[in-house]
């Protein structure tokens, strides 16, 4: 784990950006009006994450990207615009959920109102704090396919992935390339008891031409499991920019 070994205190989180308003690109909500809580860190290294200066100090300088800011000042920049939705995601978040400032984000969130889902890679399990039944919260899971290059012990959690299915709050999105990606996510679904109509399939890529690609050779693939083709709306509209 990367980026979140600084000495916690109870007021602040280790956040690599906060933005919005934007849309949520990804995953069921897609379309919505969202703003984003980008925390760093992560313990997984995929070969094609796309927001690796949240964790990857051999390519970034994690001391320049990341910086451990008053969870106040995280929730006021979240809320800039009055967005119906706040995501947030890494990295990986639920690694902060044993620092007080986690807590604390989830219900300043809840106090204003506020949507609140957590994109997550399916291998830490949510505290009992943070399934709270009274903050409401959602989450989108990406659990990891062998195509990211992370060890099948690394990305598969049996036990996470039950707890997040058991919980009710969980929808399920695979990064895909390929029509076997697509396949091997549907023995994934089985396994788990995931359900087919609670699963989007996302086409890998950080540019349009890439998206549109994968997007058609995947498509009759995830029709034929009874999937959802999800898009990453966000690339499709401003490309591979941060802060979007």
């Amino acid at each position: 784990m990367t980026g979140v070994s600084a000495p916690a205190t109870a007021d602040t989180l280790v956040a690599s950006e906060v933005f919005g308003p934007t849309v949520q690109g990804e995953g069921p909500t897609a379309g919505r009006r969202a703003s984003f809580v980008r925390l760093g860190g992560c313990n997984l290294a995929c070969s094609w994450c796309d927001t690796p200066y949240t964790w990857d100090g051999s390519r970034y300088d994690l001391r320049a990207e990341l910086a451990r800011k008053p969870v106040r000042d995280i929730v006021d920049r979240a809320l800039v615009g009055d967005p119906g939705l706040v995501v947030i995601s890494g990295g990986e978040p639920l690694l902060h959920q044993h620092q007080p400032g986690w807590t604390r984000l989830l219900w300043a969130l809840r106090r204003a109102g506020v949507d609140i889902e957590i994109e997550t890679n399916g291998t830490v399990a949510p505290t009992p704090a943070t399934l709270n039944i009274d903050l409401n919260v959602r989450f989108n899971v990406s659990p990891k396919l062998a195509h990211s290059g992370d060890p099948a012990e690394r990305r598969i959690r049996p036990e996470v992935l039950t707890a997040l299915v058991e919980s009710a709050r969980a929808s399920f999105k695979f990064v895909c390339a390929t029509p076997a990606d697509v396949d091997e996510a549907a023995e994934l679904v089985h396994r788990y008891e995931m359900g087919p109509g609670n699963v989007w399939i996302s086409p890998e890529g950080t540019s349009v031409d890439t998206i549109v690609g994968h997007t058609k050779i995947l498509a009759d693939r995830v029709v034929e499991h009874g999937f959802n083709l999800g898009t990453r709306l966000h690339v499709l509209a401003w490309g591979n920019e941060r802060g979007r």
